[in-house]
């Protein structure tokens, strides 16, 4: 009965392009289960203890449910030491480690402890937010263990994997599960804006940054998060493919200290059941472009508004997180193969893997002392700063990217196009400074945020 079961699995596992056919042998062999793949395993994952210094006000309406809100930004600032635990990987012998950006993000102090209990301090190489990803490299490396990258590409549901980490602190620990899912969008929460593969294995805070593994002992994905109501694991969990960790530390041993993906210049809508039954398409799937900025890739490979974008280097794609991850798994400086309805028949284009280009040139002012608010820094818009703020794709004016010491008391935030600043309209950087030292004692802002127009009034 036993060896019928194992029969059972080893028929699932010959599915696997990477695993090896075997039925035990022995019983020896059966009671060993997984010990051999994590023995080998298990050396290359780390723990990461990180400090950082972020800047608390202590006010007086803390914990009040309606004025800590209104005055959240009242009362001095003081710095406090912050810490956070999670884990790495270790991708290469010469100390290379991966783990997540809320782990080691603005950190000034991080110390990383192997599994032999060897301690090594580290700096980050490269970090980014929206993927949750940063490199870093330990300072002073012996001849590490490390763990080799598979195409996450080649990952099916139903894969036997491992997950280990770290949760809660409590020391190195393995979980077991299967792959449950593929392409989960937007799925985890947090700011991730990634592209997830899911799985059952249970991960908890702590198991952060570290390895998801196949039964080959390959890293298929860095675990970054849980989908969970109640703050345990319940058995979906999301890790960062490894194909996407692979362009991280390109672009690292590159010497970039920032995250740099391809620009698509483009807004779209997920074709669903009723958009394909309109375009004549014989099933949901693609994103249907609404939008092409005048600089986009896109545009100039000859894609317009209206058509549907299918696939991506071959690559079906269902929502722009999708279209995202592909053209930045692809890297810059080459081309992607776009598949899809193009002019209202079926076509590729080759589109060009660009940064959001400098176009036009930015312009950038930083108040004066002179002014009623120094110290605000302002810039005309273009693709890059649209991109590195998240403003909406057809944004133009003059956009605030810098608070000052004063900026967020009278209500502004980051990503706030200027329209007007009492009646002077704003079209250029130079016309803020000018507004503001102009300024009475009562000033009026109107800027847009988001959709909205909002109207700011201060006195000074």
């Amino acid at each position: 009965m036993l060896r019928a079961a194992l029969t059972v699995v080893t028929i699932a596992l010959s599915s696997l392009a990477h695993a090896e056919t075997k039925v035990p042998s022995s019983q020896a062999e059966i009671s060993l289960g997984f010990a051999p793949l994590v023995k080998e395993a298990a050396p290359a994952v780390v723990n990461i203890y990180a400090k950082r210094v972020v800047e608390v006000r202590e006010s007086p309406f803390q914990g009040d449910p309606f004025f800590q809100n209104l005055f959240r930004d009242f009362g001095a600032a003081r710095p406090q030491v912050q810490n956070s635990l999670g884990s790495g990987v270790i991708l290469s012998a010469d100390g290379i480690v991966v783990s997540n950006y809320h782990v080691v993000g603005m950190a000034t102090d991080i110390r990383v402890v192997l599994n032999d209990r060897r301690e090594f301090t580290a700096e980050v190489l490269l970090a980014d937010e929206a993927n949750d990803l940063a490199i870093l490299q330990l300072n002073d490396p012996e001849e590490m263990p490390y763990l080799p990258l598979r195409d996450s590409d080649s990952v099916e549901v139903g894969e036997l994997v491992l997950a280990i980490g770290n949760p809660f602190g409590v020391g190195q620990t393995v979980s077991s599960g299967i792959v449950s899912g593929l392409a989960r969008s937007g799925a985890a929460a947090g700011t991730g804006q990634g592209y997830f593969i899911q799985t059952d294995a249970a991960i908890n805070p702590g198991n952060s940054g570290g390895a998801l593994i196949d039964v080959n002992g390959d890293l298929i994905g860095i675990n970054t998060r849980i989908l969970t109501r109640s703050g345990g694991s319940n058995g979906i969990g999301f890790a960062i493919p490894a194909n996407l960790v692979a362009e991280f530390v390109d672009q690292a041993k590159a010497g970039n200290t920032q995250f740099e993906k391809p620009w698509a210049g483009a807004t779209g809508q997920p074709v669903d059941a009723d958009i394909a039954e309109s375009l004549g398409l014989d099933r949901p799937g693609g994103i249907l472009i609404s939008a092409l900025h005048p600089e986009s890739p896109f545009l100039a490979a000859g894609i317009a508004p209206g058509d549907v974008i299918l696939a991506v280097d071959g690559n079906p794609i269902t929502n722009g997180a999708e279209m995202i991850f592909r053209m930045s798994v692809a890297g810059l400086g080459g081309t992607a193969e776009i598949s899809g309805i193009l002019g209202g028949e079926p076509a590729t284009r080759d589109v060009a893997l660009i940064a959001p280009p400098e176009v036009p040139s930015r312009e950038t002012v930083q108040t004066s002392e002179s002014t009623v608010l120094p110290g605000v820094v302002v810039s005309n818009i273009n693709p890059a700063l649209t991109a590195e703020l998240g403003l909406p794709l057809k944004s133009e004016g003059v956009v605030v990217h810098g608070l000052g010491d004063f900026g967020a008391r009278v209500g502004l935030r980051l990503g706030d196009v200027l329209l007007a600043i009492d009646e002077t309209q704003i079209e250029s950087p130079t016309d803020v400074e000018e507004a503001l030292r102009q300024a009475s004692r009562r000033v009026s802002m109107l800027v847009e945020r988001g959709s909205r127009r909002v109207t700011l009034r201060f006195r000074l």
